[in-house]
């Protein structure tokens, strides 16, 4: 049952009253208003603080992206957000918010709508790069990744569900995490972050406390709660000239298809391998440097260039960009027996 308070609100002709006394009472110096900075307010504590001023530095560089159909103004499939990293106009998303785009449209912090071009992609980062149609642009401060910490704070940036500029606050939750991109790749260094992300903030801004960008935020685990994802700047960074120059970030290549394959423990005793797992081959490219090198079906895989390989993400990490025209020493498992075969990594053909 309500009860009204003790202490109930004036009536309104109460209040009527009282204001019409103090409007038409002979001012008194003690009546005079005194102005309030509404900027100011009360005193904010320290977290409160950061966060704010975090959002005011790497707020403006935040945009919502769509993704659209050539031919149809309003054909719009798909929408993420990105940042824009210089002021004439490049910007980062995820790869899998402008995949398959005949259109893109980006909204600014202003609320301007502008068109914008697909620089290049590169699917094993999940990451792409943008061309908006404008310049003069407000751009984000590219942090550090690698000096994160455990803990500290991170805030997300982005356009939820539409939601435009929308903040979120958590924690680093961890790091060096690894996450499988969409080539089946994995994406090295990944944040773990409690900062909340929803669908459509994908592409969106990872920011520490002083408001540099440190990831780009790709992905949550569904039904989970505060699991949340993003790719580190660092390595956005690294690929970001590459893809100014060629479209694409070009990787190495042995031409083969493999599996993960279990040894048996006798049989690396025998061997003295330095591993319990290697890679089987199951298909060798016809004209890739696999066949040239004479690598067969059935063959595993121990060792690349003096890496062990245990698993096919073992092979990625030896395949980088620096191996391509490399001369590089296999170590491969045949008939029961160790046998070493040498192969000159090639760049992988575009898909």
């Amino acid at each position: 049952m309500f009860r009204p308070s003790k202490e109930a609100p004036l009536a309104p002709r109460t209040r009527l009253s009282y204001l019409s006394a103090m409007l038409f009472r002979r001012r008194r110096p003690e009546d005079r208003v005194k102005p309030v900075d509404h900027a100011e307010g009360p005193p904010r504590d320290a977290f409160s603080q950061a966060v704010i001023h975090a959002v005011d530095r790497a707020g403006p560089s935040v945009i919502g992206v769509r993704r659209g159909k050539r031919g149809r103004a309003d054909a719009f499939d798909g929408a993420g957000s990105g940042v824009i990293v210089t002021s004439d106009g490049y910007a980062l998303t995820n790869n899998h918010v402008v995949r398959g785009a005949d259109r893109i449209e980006a909204s600014l912090h202003d609320g301007e709508v502008v068109g914008a071009d697909v620089v290049g992609t590169d699917p094993d980062t999940d990451l792409a790069l943008l061309r908006l149609h404008a310049s003069k642009l407000a751009h984000a401060d590219l942090g550090d990744s690698d000096r994160l910490r455990v803990g500290e704070l991170a805030i997300a940036i982005g356009n939820p569900l539409g939601l435009q500029a929308t903040v979120t606050a958590g924690v680093v939750s961890a790091l060096r995490r690894t996450l499988r991109g969409e080539s089946g790749r994995l994406i090295e260094d990944v944040i773990q972050t409690d900062a909340a992300l929803n669908p459509g903030n994908s592409g969106g801004a990872l920011c520490d406390a002083r408001g540099r960008i440190v990831g780009v935020n790709t992905a949550i685990i569904g039904g989970a709660q505060g699991i949340c994802f993003a790719v580190p700047i660092n390595t956005a960074k690294r690929i970001i000239p590459e893809l100014m120059r060629n479209g694409r970030v070009a990787r190495g290549w042995l031409g083969v298809a493999g599996q993960t394959q279990g040894l048996s423990k006798a049989l690396v005793r025998r061997l003295h391998l330095k591993a319990e797992a290697g890679v089987l081959v199951v298909q060798v490219v016809g004209g890739g440097p696999g066949e040239r090198a004479g690598l067969h079906p059935g063959d595993v895989i121990l060792a690349v260039a003096g890496e062990t390989t245990p698993s096919v993400d073992a092979i990625h990490r030896v395949l980088s960009r620096e191996s391509i025209g490399q001369r590089v020493e296999m170590e491969v498992l045949r008939d029961g027996q160790k046998t070493k075969l040498g192969l000159l990594v090639t760049e992988r053909p575009a898909a």
